[in-house]
């Protein structure tokens, strides 16, 4: 399979996985994700500082800055295998 093929089946896996993961495992899954799918951060940061949230999945998806669509692709394909168990 392809790599954005295995991306999208680790994508929809991701949805049924038996235990939700803890927050920082969703922070990391959301940020591989938009990484791998779009590329480095294209938005402004949120503006209501009590998005406490919003604030979170931002800050994490600017700390993979650099990182290559493929490289966040495998981390985010390895980590949805490791949680699948």
């Amino acid at each position: 399979m392809e790599l954005k093929e295995l991306f999208e089946k680790a994508a929809a896996e991701s949805k049924s996985l038996s235990e939700r993961p803890s927050n920082d495992t969703l922070l990391q899954l959301y940020s591989l994700y938009k990484q791998g799918s779009e590329g480095d951060v294209n938005a402004e940061a949120p503006s209501n500082p009590f998005d406490f949230v919003a604030k979170a999945k931002y800050e994490a998806w600017a700390g993979l800055k650099g990182k290559s669509k493929e490289d966040a692709m495998k981390e985010y394909i390895d980590l949805v295998t490791k949680l699948k168990g």
